[in-house]
Order: structure tokens, then sequence, then C-alpha cells
């Protein structure tokens, strides 16, 4: 296991020491990356101003919502580029995948390493902006486990959504082309995670119950931070639920693309 890391970094630094070349273009693709995200949380904020807030959360708790998040799927889509399904469906068309597979090196190590898209740095830091705004903006009574909680649940919901591209990258064995439902479990699910659950209709919201369970997440973990109540009444435990539903998530994904590598046939490309 400590063999398999020392080679992930090295592999990773490669990648990185590659993108760090030209450093000026390096520079503008952060800051276009945190523009483009930070565009569409202004957006957000002046129609949130507008309307005082929805579904009963005003604009600084959306915020707190959408930070967390925002700061999750930007470290999660530069760790586990290299599953995007979207990309890693190509891998499999062209044959690339394959080649991988001859080597004698850990192939979840060599598809992890394969991308490391350091330019996603540019929206974990709008996101860490939004969160810091956020919490300078509300009134939140602090304890040592609240505080202690937050980068807990962001480690988690980097975890879930990682499983999501693992299961997304191990559909196209059989599909070769990306399938677009995953886009709506992964980037779908990363925006219906910045809003309140409470607001979406009654079958969205048992779906990211209890089929993908994203709403314990960041919207119960938000619950208790914020000091706001339970409008479904779930088990106390809910609150805590966010760790393990992220860390079995991966886990369950893992298997599946064992399973997957088990009944690989190369596209014979």
């Amino acid at each position: 296991m400590r063999q398999a890391f020392t080679l992930y970094l090295r592999l990773v630094s490669i990648r990185i020491r590659s993108q760090m070349q030209y450093r000026a273009s390096f520079l503008l693709d952060v800051f276009s990356n945190a523009v483009v995200v930070g565009v569409s949380f202004l957006t957000l904020a002046l129609v949130l101003q507008k309307f005082d807030g929805i579904g009963g959360w005003k604009l600084w708790e959306v915020a707190f919502l959408y930070g967390m998040v925002e700061i999750a799927f930007g470290l999660m889509d530069m760790v586990f580029s290299g599953f995007d399904p979207s990309f890693f469906g190509k891998r499999v068309r062209l044959g690339s995948f394959d080649q991988m597979l001859l080597k004698p090196v850990n192939i979840e190590i060599q598809v992890l390493s394969s991308e490391f898209v350091l330019r996603r740095l540019g929206r974990v830091l709008e996101g860490l902006i939004v969160l810091i705004l956020a919490i300078t903006n509300l009134d939140i009574q602090w304890t040592i486990v609240k505080g202690l909680y937050i980068p807990i649940v962001i480690g988690g919901m980097v975890c879930f959504f990682g499983g999501l591209f693992i299961v997304g990258a191990t559909i196209t064995f059989w599909t070769v082309e990306s399938i677009e439902a995953i886009n709506i479990l992964t980037y779908g699910g990363n925006e219906m995670m910045a809003y309140p659950i409470h607001i979406y209709p009654d079958w969205l919201r048992r779906f990211f119950t209890f089929i993908v369970p994203g709403v314990f997440m960041n919207y119960y973990p938000a619950l208790y931070i914020l000091g706001k109540a339970d409008p479904f009444h779930m088990p106390a435990f809910a609150t805590w639920l966010a760790p393990f539903v992220g860390l079995a998530t991966l886990a369950a994904s893992l298997r599946f693309w064992r399973f997957g590598l088990a009944h690989y046939q190369s596209t014979g490309t």
C-alpha cells in the first residue's frame, strides 16, 4: 500500500510539473475556472437577494451549502479526473486502457494518476471564498465538533462524487461511450446539493435520499452546523452519515470496478 501511494505521488508530480511548464497559461486557466464558477454564484446571489432567500433559507445559508459542495467537487474533479466517464470512455474506445492493463503497475493507480487537472484549484478557491464569506456573515454557534466536522464532510463528499465517477467509468466497459445518466448524478448532483433539499419535488428528494443518498452529504451536516430544524424529522444520526455514506459509496464503486475489470473485453482498437 505504501509503495503504491509513493508511486501515485511520483506520477502525479510529473503531471503537475508538465502543467506548470507554462505558468502564465496555468494561472489564467485557474483564474478563468474560478471566474466561471464565481459568476454562477453571483447570479444566484442576485436572485436570492431579490426574493429574500429560497425555501426559508437566506442568501448566506445557501452560500454555506454552495461553498461546501464546490470545494468538494473541485477537489474530486482534480483527483479523480482519470475516472471521469467522458474521458475514460475515450480511453476504452481508442485502446489506451488496454495499454495500461499490460503494465505491471496497479491499474487504479495508473488511472488515477493519468489525469490530475490542477486548474480545478480555481473552483476549489472560489468555493473556499464563498464558504468563508458565508461563515463570517452567519451567526453560527460554534463548537469544536462543528469546526472539525466541516473538513470531514468535505472529505466525505469527495469520496461520494469520486465513487460516482468510478461507477460511470466502469459502465463504459460495456457501453464504450459514457452515458448522460451518470452526468445527472455527478454534475447534476453537485448542483442539487448546492441548495436546500426541501425545495425539490418529492420524487427527486426520495431518489437522492434512498437511491443515491446525496441528501446526507451536505444538507444534513449544514442543518446541524447552522442550527436549523429538520423539516423531514429524520433520525438524529442522519447528521453524522456524511463520511460513512461517502466511504461506502467509494468502496462499493471499487467493487463494481473490479467486477467490470473481470468482465472487460477490449474494443480491439
